[in-house]
């Protein structure tokens, strides 16, 4: 069975075979090499093969279709099992770009990078591209223009966040004669909520999973004749976690929900503030009810709490969209705020 909520109202088929296949190949002992190399090539091999890196991407545009829930909860999924490979990057972000504007989605994976101009016949690019290495087009967007360069073009610094995932810097300058580019409905900002909600939406798998293996190991340890997980103050813990893994599931939820309708500002901004604080309490509980095997390099649990905490300064630190947050709730005024919470 699925632990995706049916909420999401993904395709189940979809979501029992893309689970499947990240729980035969997503060991421990893979997750840990694709740390040292910075991607793991099975993994996205497997997937590519089935055509998830495309999902949420219309057929007409190149992409393998599906609904923006069905690549909600492909993304959970790739967090519940710390896949670490460009899902997000490939369709939610790069790829979504690409297709808005009409430009060919290549049939391997793609990053985008966040700091991008133009000026004086060029494009100047200078900032982070996750996965920039591995990818097949490095997606860049000006105002309303969205180019796609080939990595050759620009010079790309190798660089990880705290998890090994690779997390480039992309630099140079290219003359736009040199790269394709077309006119799209999208922009930097809509850039950012999206990448803002890819983070949610793994943040929550990890999270769930996170708090099943914080469950499975302390029955499983015995203090004084009888398991950890019966005692009051462990409980607590394990209560905090699950509480965390439900909070994070439901914001994703409420703002993939909005997003498939249209304009979604207040829902990312909503649900990224959750997650962040989800992560935070949900990391410290799991830790606390495994004891010092939480911290060790054997042990997986260190696999998803330092994705987690990864996760949430990319795309906006919590400091970001907490403020953003609150401007929303400000612009709106006073009299409009049930309205905004509930709307």
């Amino acid at each position: 069975m699925s632990t995706v909520p049916t909420s999401y109202a993904a395709d189940p088929l979809l979501v029992d075979t893309v689970e499947r296949l990240l729980a035969d190949i997503c060991t421990p002992e893979e997750i840990e090499h694709a740390e040292q190399s910075g991607w793991s090539e099975p993994t996205w091999s497997a997937l590519a093969e089935a055509g998830f890196p495309w999902v949420g991407i219309p057929e007409s545009a190149g992409g393998s279709g599906g609904t923006l829930p069905d690549l909600a909860a492909i993304l959970r999924a790739g967090g519940r099992f710390a896949a670490s490979v460009p899902l997000a990057e490939t369709a939610m972000l790069g790829g979504w770009c690409l297709a808005r504007a009409g430009l060919p989605i290549p049939p391997g994976p793609v990053s985008i990078v966040e700091g991008a101009t133009v000026a004086g016949g060029q494009l100047h690019i200078d900032g982070l591209a996750a996965w920039g290495r591995w990818a097949e087009r490095i997606v860049a967007v000006d105002g309303t223009r969205v180019f796609s360069l080939r990595p050759d073009q620009v010079t790309i610094t190798f660089g990880a966040n705290l998890a090994g995932e690779a997390r480039d810097r992309v630099h140079g300058r290219v003359d736009l004669a040199d790269i394709e580019q077309a006119d799209g409905p999208v922009g930097m900002p809509h850039v950012v909520e999206r990448g803002a909600l890819s983070r949610v939406m793994m943040a929550s798998g990890a999270l769930t999973a996170m708090a099943q293996m914080t469950i499975d190991y302390t029955n499983a340890r015995r203090q004084f004749g009888k398991p950890v997980a019966t005692f009051q103050a462990v409980q607590l813990h394990l209560v905090t976690a699950a509480q965390c893994a439900v909070r994070a599931q439901m914001a994703a939820d409420v703002a993939v929900r909005a997003l498939d309708r249209g304009d979604a500002s207040f829902e990312i901004a909503a649900a990224r503030v959750v997650a962040d604080d989800a992560i935070t309490l949900g990391t410290r509980a799991a830790h606390q009810a495994h004891g010092a095997m939480g911290v060790t390099r054997e042990y997986p649990l260190q696999q998803l709490t330092r994705r987690l905490w990864s996760w949430r300064h990319e795309w906006g630190t919590t400091t970001t969209w907490r403020r953003r947050l609150g401007t929303l709730v400000a612009e709106h005024g006073a009299d409009h705020l049930f309205e905004l919470m509930t709307d």
